[in-house]
């Protein structure tokens, strides 16, 4: 017999709670899902294919990402795909798709995109995220949302998905309101101007310690925030915050002067192959990120 949604979707959750306190993580705040994978001992890899992800079942156990897709999907894909080797699937190989939890349900492919949404957005850290900035699931604009997915790390259609299928806090005709607004609308509302670039937003009430962005990211950081380095360009300053431009790969530190507010901004290349913990380094002459 077939396992139906619910029981899946259990399934999920608990491999999910299994996972973070395996990795260290409580359900309470966001995580990285590389560091994830590096504490597991899954390797991780970005390649230049035009697919989701592969999972081989190995020695070690190794995750490969198209680095061609947008970071807040590469990441989901890193949990799905990881979800794979937690649940001791074999070697697969994920094609291109839309936004998880569509069309047919295939019970292994339902299973880790419901593992990947409580892996990366446990009710609890959704919950607390929502609340730090006094806002509701029901009544919050599409940027607030889109701003409560990038303190999560994860796609805003994602999360709105997540929100009503995963998370019951939304209803599916509000996930589906929301995912009307496009991000070329929410970016237009943050930074007053249309711009193809894409945009991480990290607040004042930004929880994860490092923010994951590659070169050519805008960034929509708290008002007054300063970079320690000219790895970011300041743009300028929008009402509520101020905007950086990545310009080149490493990790900088940004604070907020007279304020506890810091994080260390982890720049990657544009669309870099090799292994996850080498992307944040500058290329030498003759690097072929092998």
């Amino acid at each position: 017999m077939t396992p139906n949604r619910t029981s899946l979707a259990r399934q999920a959750l608990v491999k999910s709670v299994e996972v973070r306190e395996e990795a260290g993580f409580n359900d309470r705040t966001p995580l990285c899902v590389y560091e994830v994978c590096r504490r597991l001992k899954v390797e991780v890899r970005f390649v230049d294919v035009s697919m989701e992800g592969i999972y081989y079942r190995a020695k070690p156990p190794r995750i490969m990402l198209s680095a061609l897709r947008p970071l807040p999907r590469r990441a989901f894909t890193c949990a799905h795909e990881l979800g794979h080797h937690v649940f001791g699937h074999g070697s697969t190989i994920d094609e291109l798709k839309q936004e998880p939890r569509g069309g047919m349900c295939i019970p292994n492919e339902f299973l880790v995109d419901a593992f990947a949404g409580y892996l990366l957005a446990p009710k609890i850290a959704v919950c607390k995220a929502f609340v730090l900035r006094n806002w509701d699931p029901q009544s919050a604009l599409p940027h607030q949302v889109y701003t409560v997915a990038c303190s999560l790390g994860m796609g805003y259609e994602t999360l709105a998905t997540h929100l009503a299928y995963g998370l019951k806090m939304i209803t599916p005709a509000r996930a589906a309101e929301l995912n009307k607004c496009g991000l070329p609308k929410i970016r237009q509302v943050l930074l007053g101007q249309t711009t193809s670039n894409p945009l991480i937003i990290a607040d004042i009430h930004y929880l994860q310690p490092t923010v994951d962005a590659e070169v050519g990211t805008d960034l929509f950081l708290p008002a007054g925030a300063l970079s320690e380095s000219d790895g970011l360009e300041l743009v300028g300053d929008l009402g509520g915050g101020r905007q950086f431009l990545a310009k080149r790969p490493g990790i900088f530190r940004v604070q907020t002067p007279n304020t506890p507010w810091a994080v260390m901004v982890r720049v990657s290349r544009k669309e870099y192959v090799g292994l996850c913990e080498y992307r944040h380094l500058e290329p030498e002459e003759g690097d072929d990120d092998e």
